[in-house]
Formats: structure tokens, C-alpha cells, sequence
């Protein structure tokens, strides 16, 4: 059962093959006997899972029907789940039991999906390794000496090792993409806008978004379909009509543009991993796509100005956790400068401080218009170039990450240095772009990523060109030894 895809289990559940009961089962024992290994959950929710497994059961037997009803999931830790510890993967939130459901978790819970628990992942979101958990590093499936990638590497490394079929996870520059691509996963960070942010908690308010994490495009559709929509309590959120992405997944690649900028192809990726990224191409050739060189100017820009914006909105985000209201609180405080230092000094680890200082620098009054200010005009231009691309072509195609994944503990003594492995990732969440990673092949026995971007709202076009090239290769298929 295990092996399934949430394809696979949905028509397993509508043919009567198994319950959704006895598939929860099967997978949280899974999940009991081989998480040791990955630490990829900081809570399982046995109890929910079961009531909700019997629940999905008895409205199919009523006649109820649906791609998400009784197929097992799991949320990354930072969507709020009402009564159910909601961390960010901090010692901050470690006692914090949300009063309320996320808009996506319950958009899914109301589809009948059932959540077998709650993924680890970088601490408050920060971080391309999943090693700042307060819980400890997740290990990737893959090779356990190496990292799954991050933030989202909980939800990733659960997924790759098979312990249940899909994920939700948050992309704030790579989050989602980035681990799929170190963990031979698909995965989807949607337009911005497109999928509800309330109840997430916020790291970077106009970069953070929702998105599926899966084994195949196909997966990644029917969670989606499930996660996205128009919600009135998100100021950002868009009201955009969603498609059936499922629907659109059988089209003709024939006369697609895809164009392939030639700033990926730069001394900082691994050549194995640019041969691989070329063998995709090729792929997609032979099913009809046209390929055209592009150019994006103001991609070496991206780095340092997503590392001044993000960071100015996680200071302004994180000023609410003061030890008064929620979270962690120091214990006997002299007075209230004291109570704010300790508690937020104890409560949160050496990145989000790292990562809060700089932020709090960029905004203070004599460096606004140096740094902020000055981030946000090159946001604009990164945006323009995809404008002015996305006239000339229909996707952009260029590999996910520059390396595959490292040892755990290998970039810990230089941050900058991790910092540099989103390069690929950045720009979309800086434009608002939608973007997909899926899996084209492997360097040294680790899962490498082919990463597409589309014009907004074009998930289902991604989705579409994944899934063709995935009927037609087999990479996402493999699974890691031992699981």
C-alpha cells in the first residue's frame, strides 16, 4: 500500500479495494517503525487520523466520491491545526496548540483527506537544509549522511521514503522546489496569491506560498485542486477561477516554447547536473516542445536582494513573539526589557536571530532607501525580465539547484554559502511566478531537479509538461534503498 501514489489510492478507495481506515493504519505504523531514521514528523496525530479515516469511509459509503476522500497527508508545521501543536519547528512555539485550522488545512479536511501528522522543517522556515528544527536535522531518504533540502524537508523526506504519498509545504525562495529536487520529488510553488496564506504562519509575507509536495505531477494536481482558491480572510489571496488541473494533464506538447536562459548554464553549477538538465531538454524535444535561448539580465541581482527582503519581513513578522501574548516565556523576569531578551533570545535558534538582526538593520531609518528600498527596485526588474521572457516563450526550463545535496552539517560554518543555493529558486517567489521541480535524473547516487516556470497563474501548464515528461521517463519512479 505504501508504494501507492495518491492517484493510485484514489481509485483504490473508489474500486473498494481497501479503506482509507486500513491504508491509515498501515501508513502510521510505517511511519512509528521508520521516522527514527529521517526525524521527518515532530507530531503524529494517530487519533485524528483515525477518526477522519472512518469519516472519509462512511461518505463514500453514502455515495460521496472525490480524488482527496480518505487519501492520508500530512502538513508541514506551520499551518495552524486547531488543537494540534503547531511549532515552525521552535523551541518558540514548541507549547503553542492552535485555536484554529489554516485555510488550507481545512479546504483539505473538508475534501476528506486525513492528516497522519505534522512534518518537521527549518525553523520558522528558514533555512535550504532542514537542520535549524529545534527537533533536530530530518535526514534525506536518499543517503541519511545527506540533507532533504529545506525548509520543506520534513514533508519531503516523509514522502520520498514513502510513508505517505503527498505533502503540503511553503516556498519562500526554494522551500518546496529546492527539497523535491534532493529528494527525487515533484513539487509546486503556486502564483502568489493562488493558494491561501491565513493561518500560515508568515516568514516573508509577499514571498511565502503554499504548495503540494508529491511523488508525481499528476499528485501534485489533485492536492491542489484541493489547496487552491479565493479566501476572503487572506489580503493577498486572488480571486482567480481555479481549473481542473487534473483535466489538463493529457495535452499535446507539440509547438510548446520553452526557453532556457543562458545565465543557468554559469560556472556555479555542477556540470553533471547541467548534462542531466540537457537531457531534459532533449526529452521534451522529441515530444514537440521548441526550445529558444533566453536571457535574464538581472538574475545575479536576485540573491542579494531576496536576502535583504526577507529577512526585513521576518523581523517585522517575528516582533510578535515577545514572551507575552503566545509561545515561549523566560522564566522570572526582572523587568520588560528583560522578559523580551530572554524570551525571544531562548526561544529562537542562531538563523532566525541571524536572519531577525539583519533584517531589523535593513528597515532602521538610516539604511531603508541603501538596502530595502533598493531590494524591492531590483524585485521589479527581476520581474520584468520573466515579462519580457514569457513574451517570447510559454515556460522557462533550467535546473532546481546548482549542486545536489550536501553532508549534513557541511554549510553550517558559512551560512552565505547555503544562502547561494537558491540561485535558481528566487526569482520566482521575487516575480510571484509559479514554478515546479520534478525529477531528472541522479549525480553520485542523489536525486537531481529540473525546475519549469510559467506566466502567472499557469500551474496547470507546468503540471501538464511535468506529467507528459514523467509518462515518458521514469525517474520519479525510483525509490531509496531501505524504504
Amino acid at each position: 500500500m505504501h508504494q501507492m501514489t495518491l492517484a493510485e489510492i484514489a481509485r483504490g478507495l473508489a474500486d473498494k479495494k481497501f479503506s482509507s481506515e486500513e491504508l491509515t493504519k498501515v501508513l502510521l505504523a510505517r511511519i512509528t517503525q521508520l521516522d527514527p531514521q529521517l526525524n521527518s514528523f515532530i507530531s503524529l496525530t494517530e487519533e485524528l487520523a483515525i477518526e477522519q479515516a472512518k469519516a472519509a469511509d462512511a461518505r463514500r459509503a453514502n455515495g460521496e466520491s472525490g480524488a482527496l476522500l480518505g487519501a492520508p497527508i500530512a502538513h508541514k508545521d506551520l499551518f495552524c491545526t486547531q488543537g494540534i501543536r503547531t511549532s515552525c519547528g521552535s523551541k518558540m512555539l514548541d507549547n503553542f496548540k492552535a485555536p484554529y485550522d489554516a485555510t488550507v488545512v481545512a479546504k483539505l479536511a473538508a475534501a476528506g483527506a486525513v492528516t497522519l501528522g505534522k512534518t518537521n522543517m527549518d525553523e520558522f522556515a528558514m533555512g535550504s537544509a532542514n537542520e535549524s528544527s529545534w527537533y533536530g536535522a530530518v535526514k534525506n531518504p536518499w543517503n541519511l549522511e545527506h540533507v532533504p533540502g529545506g525548509s520543506s524537508g520534513g514533508s519531503a523526506a516523509a514522502v520520498a521514503a514513502r510513508l505517505l504519498p503527498a505533502a503540503t509545504a511553503t516556498d519562500t525562495g526554494g522551500s518546496i522546489r529546492q527539497p523535491a529536487a534532493f529528494t527525487n520529488l515533484t513539487g509546486l510553488k503556486p502564483t502568489y496569491g493562488r493558494v491561501s496564506r491565513w493561518g500560515m504562519i508568515a516568514y516573508a509575507s509577499s514571498l511565502d506560498q503554499g504548495g503540494p509536495l508529491a511523488r508525481t505531477a499528476e499528485d501534485c494536481a489533485i492536492l491542489l485542486q484541493g489547496m487552491a482558491g479565493f479566501d476572503q480572510n487572506d489580503s493577498t489571496s486572488i480571486d482567480e477561477p481555479v481549473p481542473d488541473y487534473s483535466a489538463s494533464l493529457g495535452e499535446s506538447l507539440q509547438g510548446l516554447r520553452i526557453g532556457v536562459p543562458k545565465e543557468y548554464f554559469s560556472a556555479g553549477l555542477d556540470p553533471r547536473i547541467a548534462e542531466l538538465i540537457q537531457n531534459s531538454i532533449k526529452e521534451l524535444q522529441k515530444l514537440g516542445a521548441v526550445i529558444k535561448e533566453i536571457s535574464l539580465p538581472n538574475m545575479q541581482h536576485a540573491i542579494p536582494a531576496y536576502y535583504v527582503i526577507a529577512p526585513a519581513e521576518a523581523s517585522s513578522n517575528l516582533s510578535r513573539f515577545d514572551g507575552v501574548r503566545f509561545g515561549h516565556r523566560c522564566e522570572h523576569p526582572k523587568d520588560l526589557i528583560d522578559l523580551y531578551k530572554r524570551s525571544r533570545g531562548e526561544g529562537f535558534g542562531a538563523e532566525v536571530q541571524r536572519r531577525i538582526m539583519v533584517g531589523a538593520y535593513a528597515l532602521s531609518a538610516g539604511y531603508y532607501d541603501a538596502y530595502y528600498l533598493k531590494a524591492q527596485k531590483i524585485r521589479r526588474l527581476v520581474k520584468n525580465d520573466f515579462m519580457a521572457a514569457f513574451n517570447e516563450v510559454d515556460i522557462i526550463l533550467g535546473p532546481t539547484t546548482p549542486n545536489p545535496a550536501w553532508k549534513l552539517g557541511a554549510k553550517n560554518s558559512d551560512p552565505v554559502a547555503a544562502y547561494l543555493e537558491d540561485v535558481y529558486t528566487i526569482t520566482a517567489n521575487l516575480a510571484g511566478l509559479p514554478g515546479l521541480s520534478m525529477p531528472a535524473g541522479f549525480v553520485d547516487g542523489l536525486p537531481v531537479g529540473v525546475q519549469l516556470l510559467a506566466p502567472y497563474f499557469q500551474e496547470g501548464r507546468l503540471l501538464n509538461v511535468a506529467h507528459q515528461y514523467q509518462l515518458h521517463t521514469d525517474w520519479h519512479t525510483r525509490t531509496p534503498q531501505g524504504f
